[in-house]
């Protein structure tokens, strides 16, 4: 009898919204709604899945424009188009950051590519903020990289304003905060101004963004002032990261290796 009830309501809602223009229409747009509703979830839960292939590509994508952006970076204009196309200064690798620590005096980053991707230690590594660290060991497929906040080392840094540079190092507690070193008391140094990188080394080309100056201190009598600069870089919230390498930076580390035997 059951079945039978449902066999004829279903054929009496049938006719009526058959023959009845108004709950024709009613009927339309409900099932409209509630098809479109369900393929708004569907489309939201396929997009949540997506989504790590989606910040891989984008990765990926920005690891091709900041190869192009570094091979031409400080060039003339006139070499400016073939630094482009041949790439001559820097390649940049994408990888993710698994593992990061803010809070100890000595923080590391673990990345989730290794040798067989290319990467190997003293290998730089940026992101769209600025300088991250540098990788300090390699496993097939994972690498460790040394941050900028740890204590043990240093970057070399410039005033954008002034071109003086120094060292500068991690003040030990603040995750936003490192001390430019060794400027001289004499130059000028203005609030909000850029520090970038020197390009004095075989790790990291020339400006790329560290901070900006917070504020500065000279003792009476030193020749040099500390300046507190608050780093671009948001350690704490890094997720996807490139590590660079400069092409000729094994011809050039041979050459000064000459030099300095002699």
């Amino acid at each position: 009898m059951f079945f039978l009830f449902l066999v004829l309501e279903t054929i009496s809602l049938t006719l009526i919204v058959r023959y009845n223009n108004f709950q024709r229409v009613n009927v339309l747009n409900s099932s409209n709604v509630l098809a479109g509703s369900i393929y708004n979830r569907y489309n939201s839960v396929i997009e949540y899945f997506s989504l790590k292939k989606i910040n891989e590509k984008l990765a990926a994508e920005n690891a091709n424009l900041r190869n192009e952006l570094l091979g031409i970076l400080h060039t003339d204009l006139e070499e400016s188009a073939q630094k482009m196309i041949n790439n001559e200064l820097f390649t940049s690798i994408s990888a993710k950051v698994i593992n990061n620590s803010v809070n100890k005096q000595y923080n590391y980053l673990t990345l989730n590519k290794g040798s067989k991707h290319g990467i190997h230690p003293d290998m730089g590594v940026i992101c769209s903020q600025g300088v991250v660290g540098v990788v300090i060991n390699v496993s097939a497929n994972y690498s460790t990289v040394l941050s900028v906040l740890n204590g043990r080392w240093s970057l070399n840094a410039r005033l954008n304003g002034s071109n003086h540079f120094g060292p500068l190092k991690w003040e030990g507690q603040n995750p936003y905060i490192a001390i430019l070193e060794e400027i001289p008391y004499h130059v000028n140094i203005f609030e909000n101004e850029e520090v970038v990188t020197s390009g004095y080394s075989n790790i990291f080309p020339e400006n790329i963004m560290i901070g900006r100056v917070v504020r500065t201190e000279h003792e009476q009598g030193a020749a040099f002032q500390n300046i507190w600069v608050q780093l671009s870089t948001d350690f704490q919230q890094l997720s996807y990261v490139e590590v660079i390498e400069k092409k000729s930076k094994a011809e050039q580390f041979e050459l000064e290796n000459t030099i300095s035997n002699e």
